[in-house]
């Protein structure tokens, strides 16, 4: 990525890795940037999602008309930069409008770094990323707008997201440990390989006191802090290069430990069952995503982002090598598996984030069920 100073009035060309162009003006940073183009259908929360390190190496096209409302605060970052590559959005707003906005967002992505397009018919823009499939994209504005041929070329030579080993780039790379609210009553062992800030938060309400390990964590340093309970977290990339993280999933659960995955945990626990995953068509991300529970037949709406899901059957009860496993959620847009549960061991993962900052809250109940399964191990 390449950018200069902000430059609100220059000229922008989005160019997709089919050839398909998009023309619009600079918002943020100008000068170039490649990654993956998705989008998401969150109509709110767009601070949670540039902040989210699961979005790392991606272009993310907002489909909601007008972004930037309420302006950026410092409260709400669910970590300590924006990590999309590039930002897409139809028409920003003039001048924010909250007693907690310290900048615009075109300011804050210009002070950062990213570079975005605005103007851009993000419906037509969708339907295409919907049609063909997520897919490789440039951004580029100012100077870095030359010919069409040429933008093209620089896309097609952009790494593709399948196959990318990227949890280790967005993870702590020291240890730190994020105290319980109030009495504590439990230990956990956080695997960061993405983690959202607002996750050992919801934790932390709970009295649990989070261990936030880096994704390089090995089995030894996970038991070293005792841990009542062991969770990996959401993060970026192919889980089918995370080896590393699967070796030491398995180790938690022949230990027989509580163990709690969301997201890329989720898909890290699929591997360690035996499981494969797959590279979705165009992915699920936004915050209004329907899916069921089907333990209770409960129906929840939840917040999504994650571009690969496990290839799991829900027609059926499996055996692994760490006993009978089970789909427990599943979306209903297009039966999607977005849970796994242990049926001889206390261990289970979800798809989707239930600590969901910017909303729904629907499924904050799962972390109740991660206290429930440390509660029982301890009796």
């Amino acid at each position: 990525m390449t950018t200069s100073t902000r430059g609100a009035q220059a000229p922008a060309v989005l160019v997709l890795e089919d050839g398909r162009i998009f023309r619009g003006r600079a918002y943020g940073a100008v000068g170039e940037t490649f990654g993956e183009a998705v989008f998401s259908t969150g109509m709110t929360g767009y601070q949670e999602t540039l902040t989210d390190p699961s979005y790392h190496r991606q272009v993310v096209v907002m489909t909601a008309p007008h972004v930037g409302n309420t302006g950026v605060n410092d409260e709400d970052p669910e970590s300590k930069r924006i990590w999309v590559s590039g930002y897409v959005v139809r028409d920003p707003a003039r001048t924010p409008s909250n007693w907690r906005s310290r900048r615009t967002l075109d300011e804050e992505l210009a002070g950062q770094g990213v570079v975005g397009i605005s103007g851009v018919d993000t419906r037509a823009l969708t339907r295409h990323l919907r049609e063909r499939g997520a897919m490789r994209v440039g951004i580029f504005s100012g100077d870095a707008v030359t010919d069409e041929a040429a933008m093209l070329a620089r896309v097609q030579e952009a790494p593709e997201m399948k196959g990318a080993d990227l949890s280790a780039e967005v993870a702590t790379k020291e240890a730190y440990v994020v105290p319980a609210i109030g009495t504590k009553r439990f230990t956990v062992a956080a695997v960061d390989l993405g983690i959202k800030g607002m996750t050992p938060h919801r934790m932390a309400e709970r009295g649990i006191e989070v261990h936030v390990l880096p994704a390089t964590a090995t089995l030894e340093e996970i038991y070293a802090v005792a841990p009542d309970g062991v969770f990996f977290s959401n993060g970026p990339g192919d889980p089918s290069t995370a080896d590393h993280p699967v070796a030491l999933m398995q180790g938690v659960l022949e230990r027989g430990t509580p163990l709690f995955g969301i997201c890329f945990g989720n898909q890290i626990l699929g591997r360690a069952l035996g499981f494969g995953t797959y590279k979705l068509k165009y992915g699920h991300r936004g915050i209004n995503q329907p899916v069921q529970d089907r333990s209770t037949g409960k129906v929840e709406v939840t917040a999504h982002n994650h571009g690969f899901a496990v290839d799991a059957p829900l027609d059926k009860v499996s055996d692994t090598a760490y006993g009978r496993a089970e789909v427990s959620h599943v979306c209903l847009n297009d039966q999607v598996v977005e849970g796994l549960q242990l049926l001889d061991r206390p261990a289970f993962s979800v798809q989707y984030h239930p600590e969901a900052a910017a909303g729904p809250h629907d499924a904050a109940y799962l972390f109740d069920r991660f206290v429930s399964l440390m509660e029982g191990q301890r009796a």
